[in-house]
């Protein structure tokens, strides 16, 4: 892998974190309403995120 790399995953890696933090803001505010089945899709949603980002984490070692 090019040695530019690095800076471009950089990127990616804090667009994915706050994509995450976005996607739990808005889960947790439908989540007060008992009746809301979207959060627990936006939860999963942001467990899958979580997963990408230890992922790419991994990727990012190996540069």
């Amino acid at each position: 892998m090019p040695s530019n790399d690095g800076p471009e995953l950089s990127s990616i890696h804090g667009s994915l974190e706050d994509l995450a933090r976005r996607i739990v803001e808005i889960a947790e505010r439908r989540d007060l309403d008992p009746d809301d089945l979207v959060s627990t899709g936006l939860f999963e949603v942001d467990r899958s995120l979580r997963n990408a980002l230890r992922q790419l984490e991994r990727v990012r070692g190996r540069l």
